[in-house]
């Protein structure tokens, strides 16, 4: 992969993440809406207009698909986990605290899934980018925390579920590269993914949807979350994601509590405090090491097992990809 390339990858991710922080102050405008509601109404019709438009290609990638079911049925259930996961955790503990908690681990989840699974040696310009992202968001969490607090059990709570949602996060952004890994077309590895999980979210939307269509509204934002950040937002992930390594795409998903919080001084109209705005700055130097310093490493060598040495599918670097 090219500069180029691995430069607009990064564009794209970076503009899904930037219409993926939206959706807090988006939820705002239905109040009587669940989190279950949110969470199913976005990425489960979202989910579902990702497998509309790959039609054509997952008819063409069916023969290939078949023998994969066990890894899209894996990113499926990831799909539909994450967003239940992820807006109940903010709406246990608190949007700061479950926004980085969830997005924060997603990235570390990423790379042990890589360096376990892939066998894959995760350079040290990536763990420098992590931690830096990490870091920063934290530093935007604590920004935030003069709000209210939540109860003890429920903070607890909150980032239990922020890190099944991270982990969720990372697995189903694992699971759709491995699939073009092993040579399924973007559009089908995508649609067959989230289209999935957007079947799995239509019980629970028909079960607590119910408000989002109570008024006008509630009608609006859900048909905004479904249709702006999760379907175009996961077009440009997806875009992204076949360029990138996952570990790299969820690095670069640390810009959304980021951009989040910028929205909310410029639209909302709420401060930041001045450990929010280094949080701000520090990501955006994660940001900038993952756009110009070198990719992961390769495979690891020597000392394999007899086992790894038989041939394998196997993630090819960024810098040795077409």
């Amino acid at each position: 992969m090219n500069r180029g390339g691995r430069l607009s990858a990064i564009v794209a991710i970076t503009i899904a993440s930037f219409l993926w922080g939206t959706t807090g102050t988006a939820a705002t405008f239905a109040p009587t809406a669940g989190p279950l509601a949110i969470g199913a109404a976005a990425l489960g019709i979202g989910g579902l207009m990702q497998a509309v438009i790959a039609i054509p290609s997952l008819h063409r990638a069916w023969p290939a698909l078949k023998p994969k079911a066990g890894l899209v049925a894996l990113g499926g259930a990831a799909v539909a986990i994450y967003p239940l996961a992820f807006y109940s955790s903010m709406h246990v503990a608190g949007v700061a605290i479950g926004s980085v908690v969830s997005l924060a681990s997603a990235p570390l989840a990423s790379g042990l899934l890589e360096r376990l699974v892939e066998d894959r040696q995760l350079s040290r310009w990536w763990s420098l980018a992590a931690g830096l992202g990490i870091t920063g968001s934290t530093l935007l969490c604590l920004a935030k925390l003069s709000e209210p607090a939540a109860s003890g059990v429920a903070t607890m709570g909150g980032i239990l579920l922020g890190l099944i949602a991270g982990a969720s996060y990372a697995t189903y952004s694992w699971a759709t590269r491995r699939l073009m890994d092993e040579g399924i077309g973007r559009a089908a590895s995508m649609g067959s993914v989230f289209g999935l999980g957007g079947l799995m979210l239509m019980p629970v939307l028909i079960a607590t949807g119910a408000p989002l269509i109570e008024t006008r509204e509630a009608f609006f934002v859900a048909a905004y979350m479904a249709m702006v950040p999760m379907f175009l937002g996961y077009l440009l992930f997806g875009y992204g994601l076949v360029r990138i390594s996952a570990s790299t795409a969820t690095t670069v998903t640390l810009t959304e509590p980021a951009i989040a919080a910028v929205l909310a001084v410029v639209i909302v109209g709420e401060r930041l405090t001045a450990s929010g705005w280094v949080g701000l700055a520090v990501i955006a130097l994660a940001l900038g090491i993952l756009a110009v310093a070198p990719t992961n490493a390769g495979p690891v060598p020597a000392t394999q097992t007899e086992a790894h040495r038989q041939p394998k599918q196997r993630f090819i670097p960024d810098s040795k990809r077409a």
